[in-house]
């Protein structure tokens, strides 16, 4: 760059105070791995844990296919009144349960690897979900 050229020194003042405002901005959101705790959530990338967190929840309909299963049944009258008790397997019929809610906070415990996305400048943290090995 020519050092008499003032628009062009100018420029490089600006390009670097964007890049240096950018990184600074960026810096500390996004997606981080972590692992639930007894009283919060450490992440790998933060020294601290985290005991105000939030978590995601999924609400929608769950369709259900149709399916077999074996069970033990008691509690039901026979013809004579009395209660009887025995296996058997039910058919369940392919069917949607609306207003469904998957509540994953509900499932996660101490250990659980998770995957946390910082939100509203870095400020809050939303688990999103846990996280296995592909072989395990």
């Amino acid at each position: 760059m020519n050092k008499d050229d003032p628009y062009g020194q100018f420029a490089d003042v600006m390009q670097g105070a964007m890049s240096t405002h950018s990184r600074q901005a960026v810096s500390g959101l996004g997606a981080v791995l972590g692992t639930i705790t007894a009283s919060g959530v450490k992440l790998d990338d933060f020294k601290h844990e985290v005991q105000d967190y939030l978590v995601a929840e999924l609400p929608g309909t769950l369709n259900l296919p149709e399916r077999e299963l074996a069970g033990s049944i008691s509690g039901i009258s026979d013809v004579a009144g009395g209660g009887t008790t025995g296996t058997g397997r039910f058919l369940l019929q392919k069917g949607e349960v609306e207003e469904a809610v998957w509540v994953l906070g509900k499932g996660l415990k101490a250990g659980d690897r998770v995957l946390a996305m910082r939100v509203n400048g870095g400020n809050d943290i939303v688990v999103l979900c846990k996280v296995v090995s592909a072989n395990a």
